[in-house]
């Protein structure tokens, strides 16, 4: 629930009262300015806006002029005013209004309006700097590292910023770039699980954070797996994220299944190695299927900014062989495991052998096809709601 002047915004009940009386909108009207609200910190370009309210559909400037038109209307503001929503001509709008937040603690918190990040590095014993992040305020979060983040991008791109608002938004979060990728050093000669353990350990140390919930998302969860049986004493709560225990090569048993993923490797070294951008369609394709084309488009800006056609190809390689199915079981901290239904990168088959394999965890299945959750679809408030009300007990 969001109150600004004498206005109040349900997002979940779809009302919006001014002086105690409810005024109806349409539901793009209403869309427009829920979008605007929580993302007040900022200035929300036109095409994010379209894209957010009308998804695929095609739809014309006037379309968004006449909806933005009616909402200043329902919160008593107008476009000679705009006390409520500003026009940054050339550029997008933005939620001006002082807003007081209300509501359900398992829902995503606000943006944070003058939330920063400070970005430290560290040197790792041969020789590579990593770069980490830290922001917010509260008890500490740590996530592990996956590939295709990049500290400084991902804080303004569709496809983190949301997990950052949010995780940020009621811890001290730590984070950081893995070796290969971001802002740490490229040009690095190990590769591999152990090595990724001893960078997350370097991180936790350097952040100074003693005991904390560790997030790991994707191939991150393999290594935060790792690192929570390593050091029992530091993990409070595990959290996994699309995760897995046993890479492609890793957990193929049939000669089907071995001729797939090295099919895959194998498309993803020629693909990447020519620097085919069809490929990357086709790789956002798979970690974004339910998502909008512009989606799309900013995941493929953020792989091109994450790292080096080489690296890629050695991540891939090293990815397929990850395997930490014989320690997971040690793992002794309370644990919860979260995994999109329809993942094609990772399917669900894997969240059930983790939840089989770590001790008293505990699995939802979230209704999305995406790998890495969007802020717009249904699945994205289950996913807070479940992780939030996890870290608070």
């Amino acid at each position: 629930m969001y109150r600004f002047r004498d206005c109040e915004v349900d997002p979940r009940g779809f009302v919006i009262r001014r002086g105690g009386d409810q005024v109806r909108v349409e539901r793009q009207v209403f869309g427009v300015l829920v979008h605007l609200i929580e993302h007040r910190d900022r200035v929300v370009p036109k095409l994010e806006l379209l894209d957010a309210v009308w998804g695929n559909r095609f739809v014309s400037e006037s379309a968004l002029t006449s909806r933005l038109k009616d909402a200043r209307r329902a919160v008593g503001d107008d476009g000679h005013r705009q006390e409520v929503i500003a026009t940054v001509h050339g550029v997008g709008y933005r939620f001006v209004a002082p807003v007081e937040v209300m509501g359900d603690p398992g829902l995503p918190p606000a943006p944070a309006a003058r939330m920063v990040q400070e970005i430290h590095y560290c040197d790792s014993p041969d020789g590579v700097r990593l770069a980490f992040a830290v922001c917010g305020e509260g008890p500490p979060l740590v996530k592990a590292a996956n590939w295709l983040t990049h500290l400084d991008h991902e804080w303004s791109s569709v496809i983190w910023r949301h997990w950052i608002q949010w995780l940020a938004g009621a811890h001290y979060l730590v984070r950081y770039d893995e070796r290969g990728c971001g802002l740490s050093d490229w040009n690095v000669s190990e590769f591999g699980l152990d090595a990724w353990v001893e960078d997350l350990e370097l991180v936790a140390d350097s952040a100074g954070v003693d005991r904390f919930p560790l997030l790991g998302v994707s191939q991150g969860g393999a290594v935060a797996i790792e690192y929570a049986v390593r050091h029992p004493d530091r993990v409070s709560r595990l959290v996994l994220v699309g995760a897995y225990s046993r890479g492609r090569l890793a957990r193929a048993t049939s000669d089907e299944e071995r001729q797939e993923a090295s099919l895959d490797l194998a498309l993803g070294r020629v693909s990447w190695r020519r620097d085919d951008a069809a490929f990357r369609q086709v790789f956002a394709s798979q970690f974004l299927p339910d998502a909008p084309r512009k989606t799309w488009d900013a995941f493929n800006e953020l792989q091109r900014a994450t790292t080096s056609v080489e690296n890629v190809v050695r991540f891939l390689d090293a990815f397929a062989h990850i395997d930490v199915s014989a320690v997971a079981p040690s793992v002794r901290c309370p644990t919860l495991i979260v995994h999109a239904r329809r993942d094609i990168r990772v399917p669900e088959s894997q969240a059930h052998e983790l939840a089989k394999l770590i001790p008293g965890s505990r699995l939802v299945f979230l209704d999305s096809g995406n790998h890495i959750i969007t802020e717009q679809e249904a699945a994205w408030p289950v996913l807070v709601s479940e992780v939030n009300r996890f870290l608070a007990n």
